[in-house]
């Protein structure tokens, strides 16, 4: 065996690239609950890659065939049920641990020097996940996925000059069509999976390179014993390795209880309109997207004007791209920071949530208010940060990483 692996690392460092990226990849010893999430983000892509693989088989993405085929699947094909289920609560589950993760980043300041490239592919992956999940939304061909589909594309035709242009090629025709469903087809299967292998391999890469960060803040690689080797790091294999097992095993319970007894999760993950074929003549009663989408659609909806609303929509996205620079505060973890800055972390996502919960349902003028309440705050945060951050009071930061939660 031992001849064997030698023969394989002359060809190609697989003994090499363990022990730089395993065994030899020290991590601070300190990590808690908030670090399970990346890992877990990439094993739900993974999932969702290879369960899509097995729906595509039975799947023709065809507007006249595209819901019979779906509900094929459903009622025909052996376990069918069963993929199609986990690739939809899948899509929900990968968004909760990746809101989860960026969550993790906002309270112990992952997006600050030297990590800023690292928050930039972090954001891409988001970005490129939305779009994903959008595409794929259209696909089963249901009332709901028709027209949201139609009312997020109308969106584009907003903006200015090249809006229609921009809102024909992306339907492919006039209307929501056949055209439509075989182009985001082919860009959920195969483009933007793409796209999305190559962005979270540099996020990866760049987070070797710069090494994680930790709840306190702390940079290991400043305090190294005569070996090189960080005092209060640890190999991420085998212990972190077995960590993130413990972790995933906790995971896939949660998951599976819902495939299994929750799939439609009270119609946030499926809802019932979208068990009916599409109709271009009926219209549902509320079209809202996926809660998934709400907050930025909250958004949206809270400012009257269509252009208006269209822009503050992409720049609450965008927004997020600027953290590294807009947070000036030396101190990267929320244990050694300000009372300020908690209070505003903490509206920012009392806000965050509500925009949420008011997305998901009818506009009414008390809920309009709220969201309209709601949308200051999630901007507010990002102006007041910049404003109060450099001068902001915090707490003296230990030397070495601590073991308190």
């Amino acid at each position: 065996m031992s001849k064997f692996i030698a023969w394989i690392d002359e060809r190609l460092p697989v003994t090499k690239f363990v022990k730089n990226h395993l065994s030899e990849y020290y991590a601070p010893k300190n990590f808690n609950f908030f670090y399970f999430f990346g890992s877990l983000a990439l094993f739900v892509f993974i999932l969702q890659i290879i369960t899509g693989i097995f729906l595509t088989i039975n799947y023709k993405p065809d507007a006249a065939s595209a819901f019979a085929s779906v509900e094929y699947i459903m009622r025909d094909v052996e376990w069918g049920w069963l993929i199609r289920y986990m690739h939809s609560t899948g899509a929900s589950f990968f968004f909760i641990v990746v809101y989860l993760h960026m969550l993790r980043a906002l309270m112990y300041g992952s997006y600050k020097k030297p990590r800023e490239l690292l928050w930039l592919f972090g954001m891409f992956i988001f970005v490129l996940l939305m779009a994903e999940a959008f595409m794929g939304y259209l696909l089963p061909w249901g009332q709901m996925s028709y027209w949201g589909a139609q009312v997020i594309i109308s969106l584009f035709g907003a903006i200015p000059l090249i809006g229609e242009s921009l809102a024909l090629w992306i339907r492919g025709d006039y209307v929501i069509s056949d055209a439509t469903l075989n182009r985001f087809f082919a860009f959920h299967v195969i483009a933007l999976p793409l796209l999305l292998f190559a962005v979270i391999y540099l996020h990866i890469a760049a987070l070797h390179t710069v090494g994680s960060n930790n709840p306190d803040g702390i940079e290991i690689k400043a305090n190294k014993n005569k070996d090189g080797v960080p005092v209060d790091g640890i190999p991420f294999h085998p212990y972190y390795t077995v960590k993130d097992i413990f972790g995933l095993a906790v995971f896939l319970t949660i998951f599976m209880f819902v495939v299994f007894f929750l799939p439609e999760f009270g119609g946030f993950f499926l809802e019932k309109d979208n068990f009916v074929p599409a109709d271009p003549l009926k219209t549902p009663e509320h079209i809202v997207p996926v809660w998934y989408f709400t907050p930025f659609y909250a958004i949206l909806r809270a400012v009257p004007d269509k252009l208006g609303g269209v822009i503050a929509m992409g720049l609450a996205i965008f927004v997020l791209f600027l953290m590294p620079w807009l947070d000036r505060c030396k101190v990267k973890s929320i244990r050694y920071r300000s009372i300020s800055y908690k209070i505003l972390l903490a509206a920012f996502i009392i806000s965050f949530i509500g925009l949420g919960y008011i997305g998901m349902k009818a506009p009414t003028p008390t809920l309009t208010v709220l969201g309209r309440l709601f949308t200051i705050v999630y901007f507010g945060f990002f102006v007041l940060l910049y404003f109060t951050s450099k001068n902001e009071k915090t707490k003296p930061v230990p030397d070495r990483v601590t073991m308190h939660d």
